[in-house]
C-alpha cells in the first residue's frame, strides 16, 4: 500500500537518452524534467565565461597570459563535444532551480551531523557518467539512467552501496536538505514524461508488469481535451524528441545555449 494518505505514489526515472546522463540524474533527483539540455548548456557557457574573466583580471598578462591562451585554446571546461556536463554546473542548477547545494559526501562535518539514511539523495558520478538515488516515500531508490526500471535500496544496504561506489571510482554528492515532495496525483505527473512514471507499489511488489504513466488506464481521467483540439507542450515536446537522432538532439542543447 502507499503511504502517503490514499493517493498513488509515484517515482520519476528518465532513462538515457544520448549522452546527457547528467541531465537524467538531475530531473530523476528532483522527480520531474525540470533541466533541459540547453539550460545546462548554457550554464556551462556562462561558468567558461566567469573562469575567463577571472583569469583574465587576475593572470599576470591578462588576456595575452600562457595560462588565459591555453584555456582558450582547450574550449569549455564544462560541457565537452559529447554533452558531459561538469558538478559544477550540475550544482549552479540545482542552487538556481530548488535552492539545493550539493556537496560531496566525505566533505568534512556532512556524516558527523547525521546519519546516511537521513540524507534525501544522492548524485554519483564517474568518469562520463552520473545518476541518481532519491529518498521517495520513505524508500530509497537506484535512478541510474541505464537501468530499465528504479530498483529497491533497502536502509540497511544503503552504506554498502554508497561505500561501494566510492570503491569503484565514483565521487557520491549528496543533498541533505528535502526535496521536491513525491509525485502523488495525475496533475504532478504533467512535470514529466509519461513514459518515465512508475507506479510505487508496483516497484516494490518487484511485479513484472508494473504499471507506468503511459500505460496507466486512468492517466487521461479528468485532463479533459484543449478546446482547439491542440496537445498540451510537453506531449508536443516528447513527439518532437522522438524524432530526433542523438546528434540532432545534442545539436539542439548547443544551440540553445548560443541564444
Amino acid at each position: 500500500m502507499s503511504r502517503l494518505g490514499d493517493g498513488i505514489v509515484w517515482i520519476y526515472h528518465e532513462r538515457q537518452d544520448a549522452l546527457l546522463c547528467g541531465q537524467h540524474a538531475l530531473n530523476n533527483l528532483v522527480q520531474a524534467c525540470a533541466f533541459s539540455p540547453g539550460m545546462l548548456a548554457e550554464i556551462a557557457q556562462q561558468l567558461d565565461q566567469m573562469e575567463l574573466n577571472y583569469m583574465a583580471e587576475n593572470d599576470e598578462g591578462g588576456t595575452r597570459s600562457k595560462d588565459y591562451i591555453r584555456r582558450v585554446a582547450e574550449g569549455s571546461g564544462n560541457v565537452d563535444a559529447s554533452g558531459n556536463f561538469s558538478i559544477e554546473v550540475l550544482r549552479s542548477a540545482l542552487l538556481t532551480q530548488n535552492n539545493l547545494s550539493l556537496p560531496n559526501i566525505r566533505q568534512q562535518g556532512i556524516l558527523d551531523q547525521m546519519d546516511i539514511t537521513d540524507i534525501e539523495g544522492f548524485i554519483c558520478n564517474r568518469e562520463s557518467h552520473w545518476f541518481a538515488i532519491r529518498k521517495i516515500n520513505g524508500r530509497y531508490w537506484n535512478l541510474n539512467s541505464t537501468k530499465e526500471r528504479p530498483e529497491q535500496i533497502s536502509h540497511f544496504r544503503l552504506a554498502a552501496e554508497i561505500e561501494g561506489l566510492q570503491q569503484e571510482g565514483y565521487s557520491v554528492f549528496c543533498v541533505t536538505d528535502a526535496l521536491p515532495p513525491p509525485c502523488t496525483t495525475n496533475e504532478g505527473r504533467e512535470r514529466g514524461l509519461p513514459q518515465y512514471w512508475w507506479k510505487e507499489e508496483d516497484l516494490v511488489k518487484d511485479k513484472t508488469d508494473a504499471v507506468t504513466g503511459a500505460t496507466d488506464p486512468w492517466k487521461n481521467v479528468g485532463s479533459g481535451m484543449r478546446l482547439d483540439g491542440k496537445v498540451n507542450c510537453e506531449e508536443e515536446k516528447s513527439n518532437l524528441l522522438e524524432n530526433l537522432t542523438e546528434e540532432e538532439m545534442l545539436q539542439m542543447a548547443m544551440d540553445a545555449s548560443m541564444m
